[in-house]
């Protein structure tokens, strides 16, 4: 099912498809966020990364189980939007050198994952009661919070020193 084509018809498939999205996300999340593990330089990123994927794995088991509300098998529908999230992400790591701009680009790359998740849950949730399926609203809504708490820490980390230190190691012209 391709986003604005014949095989969405109702509101309720709109739904669907954004959920396939959204799980499609997440499962492709957990496959990069290794990758970032790796080239992470800061302990302090290295260990919130590998937090947010121990998180993205219950989310994922959440998303299971809201498919499961609406009787139906958990599947993902392709998200060209995070695969060029990803995938700029890769090729902006694989082009820098310096270990502390790395970081700086690292944090960047997450929170841009970041802010595509919180749009999807966020729309997820507004749909979800407006067809009076507050049970799922609900289970989206612990996911969203746990977005916006990984965003803010990015947001805090970067600021508070890696930033700084990215400025620091940038050679002066």
């Amino acid at each position: 099912m391709g986003l604005f084509t014949k095989d969405i018809a109702t509101f309720e498939d709109l739904f669907l498809h954004q959920l396939q999205d959204v799980y499609y996300a997440e499962n492709q999340i957990t496959k990069a966020l290794p990758k970032m593990i790796d080239k992470a330089t800061d302990a302090g990123l290295k260990s919130g990364f590998q937090t947010h994927l121990t998180e993205t794995e219950v989310q994922i088991r959440r998303l299971e189980q809201v498919f499961d509300l609406l009787g139906e098998q958990p599947k993902g529908a392709t998200c060209p939007a995070i695969e060029g999230i990803i995938k700029e992400a890769n090729e902006v790591a694989s082009e820098i050198a310096d270990k502390a701009v790395l970081d700086a680009a690292l944090i960047a790359s997450a929170q841009a994952v970041e802010h595509y998740e919180i749009t999807r849950y966020g729309t997820l949730i507004a749909w979800s009661k407006q067809l009076g399926r507050d049970q799922i609203a609900a289970i989206l809504q612990e996911t969203l919070d746990e977005e916006y708490a990984t965003d803010d820490k990015l947001t805090q980390m970067a600021t508070s020193k890696t930033n700084a230190k990215a400025e620091a190691a940038t050679p002066a012209e």
